[in-house]
């Protein structure tokens, strides 16, 4: 079978490091590709070749059996290539329409026809199964909502070869299987499929065949993904075995130091009436729900990222002022958000600055001028610590990977001196399988410590593995809470589920 799309010996460097070292591998017509790998192995420097960000500096791209030299994004669409990439490429003010037809818009009289767009734009996102409206804005938008205007964007561009970077990684069950309804006729049309995904059961159920990278190379390729086991598949990843991926520590349990006490607020889904919990010192709460439950519309009230209209947050037997974040971190509550790229980087600073940013008012300052050399060795700390995959502290965050992006968002909290409530939310979205058990090390770390700790997750088997103790919410209330010898798949879905789906 002739391949329709062939990486030979691809190569790309950047300062200081080798993100693509002579990776080879083909991809054939009607079928699904899986890359898996690290973070920071080499798969989205990768799709960026194909989709024309970037061009390589060794080797070539073969597409029907012809070399191709992208210069750019349009010369990857016109040569009927697209790539739907982990972090979303879109323009905020714009509608769904017009994100969708972007650079194609139909005209009427040389002017945009945005009717005609918007109708253009409702019939793809009804065929494909995605209640959308064409006309509101991607800023009103959901993370979950702006994935799938993505992926329609692609489908709309009919392309040959369409590329999938984590697409699930922000989607709510239901619209993940949208999404692999919409992979199975892709590929039953003909269509060359790239899928990278950390979620080996997404992979095993859509994957006809994989490549796995490590360290910037082609480690294997396996030509049956059916034949290949889950164990196999970890350790070409990671380069060893993994035992217990959650390495869940038993804690003795402490007093409570956290009570959140009837918060309310507009920003709550259905008008909540008074959310309460309590969290005791070194213990793991999780909290689980579906999309849309307000779990992340409650921790943004709790680290007063949005206004309270009721109820009070008490740590250490002490009120927490509300007034925004500023005091929620002066009294030691931290938030890592769940959008990493809009509300947890600095995008354009460095790894070193996006560490030290919070703890220089800890005493950082010499005069007027920043005391380089102590923030220079707490980054340098930190990257050790959590083994950040960056070529050296000055590299701009914005060049790592997903997974190394979150490890600094973390190290800048665990930096923080008076740390004593972390709240994650989707800690490890996006994140390979070796990340996330040293995130899960990290987790239990800090509550080994005596810090109350919070994680939001919409995997529940990661929920289930890593808690103490497990909240469910539906609807924007809470709806049971779980202890870990109660908690299981069953009873977590019987709370988060409405009354009328799981009566």
């Amino acid at each position: 079978m002739t391949a329709v799309l062939q990486f030979e010996n691809v190569t790309k460097t950047f300062p200081g490091v080798k993100a693509l070292n002579g990776v080879s591998f083909e991809a054939h017509a009607g079928q699904v590709h899986g890359l898996l790998g690290e973070n920071g192995a080499g798969k989205s420097t990768l799709l960026k070749i194909l989709g024309g960000q970037y061009r390589p500096d060794g080797g070539r791209l073969i597409l029907n059996g012809k070399p191709c030299d992208f210069h750019s994004a349009g010369d990857a669409i016109a040569a009927g290539v697209a790539v739907i990439h982990q972090e979303l490429q879109y323009v905020a003010e714009l509608t769904v329409a017009e994100n969708v037809l972007l650079g194609r818009l139909p005209t009427r009289f040389g002017f945009v026809d945005h009717s005609a767009a918007r109708q253009l734009v409702a019939e793809k996102l009804a065929s494909i199964g995605v209640d959308l409206d064409p006309a509101a804005r991607l800023s009103d938008l959901s993370i979950a909502q702006r994935q799938m205007v993505e992926i329609c964007k692609a489908v709309m561009q009919e392309a040959q070869v369409i590329a999938f970077d984590e697409p699930t990684s922000s989607l709510s069950h239901r619209e993940s299987e949208i999404l692999f309804r919409l992979v199975h006729s892709l590929r039953a049309e003909g269509r060359t499929l790239i899928y990278i995904s950390h979620r080996l059961e997404e992979l095993y159920a859509l994957c006809d065949s994989c490549t796995i990278f490590r360290d910037g190379r082609k480690v294997a390729t396996h030509p049956v993904m059916a034949e290949v086991s889950r164990e196999r598949l970890i350790a070409d990843m990671v380069g060893r075995e993994l035992q217990d991926i959650y390495d869940y520590r038993e804690r003795p349990a402490k007093e409570e130091r956290l009570q959140v006490q009837g918060l309310r607020s507009k920003a709550l889904p259905g008008g909540a009436s008074g959310l309460s919990f309590s969290v005791r010192g070194g213990e793991v709460l999780g909290f689980f729900g579906l999309v849309g439950a307000g779990r992340s519309e409650l921790m943004r009230l709790l680290y007063g990222a949005d206004k309270r209209t009721g109820g009070q947050v008490v740590l250490d037997g002490k009120p927490v002022d509300a007034s925004g974040p500023a005091a929620a971190i002066a009294a030691g509550i931290v938030l890592c958000p769940e959008d990493r790229k809009e509300q947890g980087i600095l995008a354009q600073s460095s790894v070193a600055e996006n560490i030290n940013i919070s703890c220089r008012r800890h005493g950082l300052l010499g005069g007027i001028f920043l005391r380089h050399r102590r923030e220079a060795e707490l980054a340098d700390a930190f990257i050790r610590r959590l083994r950040i995959k960056t070529p050296n502290r000055e590299q701009e965050i914005r060049l790592l990977s997903g997974g190394n992006q979150q490890k600094v968002i973390l190290a800048r909290w665990l930096a923080e001196p008076g740390l004593k409530v972390l709240i994650l939310d989707e800690p490890t979205r996006g994140i390979d399988v070796g990340a996330k058990n040293e995130i899960y090390g990290l987790i239990h770390e800090v509550a080994a410590s005596g810090c109350c700790v919070i994680v939001i997750s919409s995997e529940l088997p990661e929920v289930l593995g890593i808690s103490d103790r497990l909240i469910v919410m539906r609807e924007g209330r809470i709806s049971g809470e779980l202890s870990r010898a109660e908690a299981n798949e069953t009873a977590a879905l019987a709370l988060a589920l409405p009354d009328e789906v799981s009566a």
